[in-house]
């Protein structure tokens, strides 16, 4: 079955902004980066290499790629999930909650308008809401996580548009942790790898959160504290139990692999670990192809 309700069936079509058209230069990069909070400046060519070995990964999966182009937005718009949410009505367009972020969604309207990709809506100010906070546990489930950059009325707009079709919001509130300035998202401790499989970081995980996932059937498997930072919690689910992470979690991998998921392993010291942006940062995919019970 074809949807978008779904953070671990097989990727069939997704959105990427390559590094070549979020950082756009050596210069842009110099301009932005402390500002943007980012651990130190990207190196530009690096980052173009690392970027086209982690779209490739998609093209070989047989996914339809659509390539967001420069347009005037951050550095940031490299971490193209958060400025909208895929569902099968129609793409809803974020608010985002980090000011320098706030065009984003525009540019995603834009490129829709130009590529026949139906818009469903789109969440108005004072809401705002950002796509890493959400998270498909089924079809019919969507978690959403209050944060600094999802905030209520955020998430009572997108009540609107999802329950009308039968569609579950299920709130999540995440604590402070390390303030507004910092980028803490729902999917920062947890990722789906299939219908039943998730990574978690327990630590900083709602007691009620835990408990409905297990209710709900999942297996957990644990990320370990010493690599929530290299965000060893941040895997996206190619396909069921097929899944991408960054280098430099090796304690994550190999509870991955215990779990019976294979695991691919990217290089993303200049895309990823330098502005906390993983591979479900990095990508929007549009829609999966997932079994049917």
């Amino acid at each position: 079955m074809k949807t978008c309700h779904s953070d671990y069936g097989l990727i069939k079509s997704v959105i990427l902004k390559p590094a070549k058209s979020a950082f756009e230069s050596a210069e842009k990069i110099a301009t932005e980066w402390e500002e943007l909070n980012y651990l130190s400046a990207v190196d530009f060519p690096k980052s173009k290499t690392e970027y086209s070995e982690f779209q490739k990964y998609f093209e070989d999966l047989g996914a339809e790629v659509h390539l967001l182009p420069a347009s005037k937005t951050s550095m940031d718009s490299i971490y193209c999930r958060d400025a909208a949410l895929a569902t099968d009505f129609g793409l809803i367009l974020c608010n985002m909650g980090k000011a320098a972020r706030k065009s984003e969604p525009k540019s995603i309207e834009v490129f829709c308008q130009e590529n026949g990709i139906k818009v469903l809506g789109k969440v108005e100010a004072p809401g705002t809401c950002e796509g890493g906070d959400m998270c498909w546990l089924d079809e019919k489930t969507l978690a959403i996580g209050h944060t600094y950059r999802t905030n209520l009325e955020g998430i009572r707009q997108l009540r609107q548009f999802l329950e009308p079709y039968g569609i579950e919001v299920f709130q999540v509130e995440l604590p402070h942790y390390k303030g507004p300035s910092d980028v803490f998202h729902l999917m920062s401790i947890i990722s789906p790898l299939d219908k039943d499989l998730a990574m978690v970081y327990s630590p900083l995980m709602p007691i009620y959160f835990r408990e409905e996932l297990i209710k709900r059937g999942f297996t957990l498997v644990e990320c370990p504290e010493e690599e929530f930072d290299s965000m060893g919690c941040n895997v996206l689910a190619l396909a069921p139990r097929k899944c991408l992470i960054v280098k430099g979690n090796p304690i994550s991998v190999a509870r991955l692999k215990a779990a019976g998921c294979e695991v691919i392993e990217y290089e993303g010291a200049e895309i990823s670990q330098k502005g906390c942006g993983g591979p479900t940062c990095l990508s929007r995919p549009l829609s999966r192809i997932i079994q049917s019970d």
